[in-house]
């Protein structure tokens, strides 16, 4: 079974036609402000337009109240809704009622104390996204290209399906892959030559190394 890959955080067509012509089964479009990556509701909906059928268009919003989620789903044709915040697990259960779309929790990994919080999102989310807590002070909550022991979350079953993501690149995406059993990995800095820029040959190099890794 070949391993699932989001590219998370594209800007661009070019971006985007890379992605999904190197296997992308989810593509990521970042709707928080303070990230390089940040899209408008409109640019998101014209990119929306180019991904096929079969790859998953994830929002990923960070803390957004419903009035601003609802500008999301109802001017695009997002498929899921990522929350990437501090959304305790009754926010997510709501988005989901409220809004219909399957919803991915991540959650930030730092050392064993966080882990519990996996058990604790697994019982509502429909997917995890299993990812580095970022710094103390960090702007962003995500996409900082920092990893976490992936020794925490080492052959871990949760009630729902779950991505690995934090520092995850070309050059050591397999190695996670062996090492915690994932069958699904996100990555937006890790093929990146500057924030916010997807390099295609990062991209395409980056999934190669996760299809042909051993869970």
């Amino acid at each position: 079974m070949s391993i699932s890959v989001k590219i998370c955080g594209l800007k661009d067509p070019a971006q985007l036609a890379a992605a999904v012509d190197a296997g992308a089964r989810y593509i990521g479009f970042n709707f928080f402000p303070k990230s390089p990556r940040s899209v408008t509701v409109d640019q998101a909906a014209a990119l929306m337009l180019d991904v096929p059928m079969g790859v998953a268009k994830v929002a990923l919003v960070v803390n957004m109240e419903d009035a601003e989620i609802d500008k999301i789903v109802n001017g695009t044709t997002a498929d899921m809704i990522q929350l990437h915040g501090a959304e305790s697990p009754e926010r997510v259960a709501e988005v989901k009622a409220r809004f219909g779309l399957p919803v991915i929790k991540a959650i930030g990994i730092a050392g064993p104390e966080d882990t519990a919080q996996i058990d604790l999102y697994a019982g509502v989310a429909d997917q995890l996204l299993i990812d580095a807590k970022a710094p103390k002070g960090a702007d962003l909550p995500g996409g900082n290209g920092v990893p976490f022991d992936w020794r925490l979350v080492q052959r871990k079953y949760w009630p729902c399906p779950w991505m690995l993501a934090g520092g995850l690149t070309p050059d050591n995406v397999a190695e996670a892959i062996r090492l915690t059993g994932a069958k699904q990995v996100d990555v937006s800095s890790g093929v990146e030559t500057a924030p916010g820029v997807k390099d295609p040959a990062l991209v395409k190099t980056f999934i190669a190394n996760a299809h042909t890794a051993t869970p």
